[in-house]
């Protein structure tokens, strides 16, 4: 396992019982090296949404567990935050969410002349996505989506 995936995984389990005791759930952790530096990136929800109150609370917990067990080498920056509403689905459990939603999806290639769909998402599986666009169910591989999120609309 990389030190990357090492790390995102070890964040995980120290961060369980700080989101019990603040009534948030982890929606990701990313740990990237970007313009020479390391970012440890927590994104968290809750119904209603987030406040900065909230990722305050999470931050200065998860900053004291992190300080006493020192699991990253490197120096890093801690960011905690709301993933915000366009945040895209990468894992299954975004996508679990957002069964029932409206999803914007944009393709690769263009498919039948089009890259961009938009339609409710229906089910998704390991290889496949399935949305409902103008009441018909279209099947599309996860291997040819270039980007999937929520629709937002204002």
């Amino acid at each position: 396992m990389a030190n990357k995936d090492r790390i995102e995984k070890l964040v995980e389990t120290l961060l369980v019982p700080i989101l019990e005791e603040n009534g948030v759930t982890l929606v990701d952790v990313e740990y990237v090296r970007e313009l020479g530096h390391f970012y440890l990136r927590v994104y968290i929800d809750k119904e209603g949404g987030v406040t900065i109150k909230d990722c305050e609370h999470v931050s200065r917990a998860l900053e004291l567990v992190l300080d006493e067990k020192d699991p990253i080498l490197d120096p890093y920056i801690l960011e905690v935050s709301s993933p915000g509403l366009d945040r895209p689905l990468k894992k299954d459990k975004d996508f679990e969410r957002s069964i029932g939603k409206d999803v914007e999806m944009k393709l690769y290639k263009a498919l039948n002349g089009h890259k961009e769909f938009l339609g409710m998402l229906v089910s998704y599986n390991k290889t496949e996505v399935v949305l409902k666009i103008d009441n018909e169910e279209r099947v599309f591989n996860r291997s040819d989506i270039a980007l999937i999120r929520l629709s937002v609309v204002f």
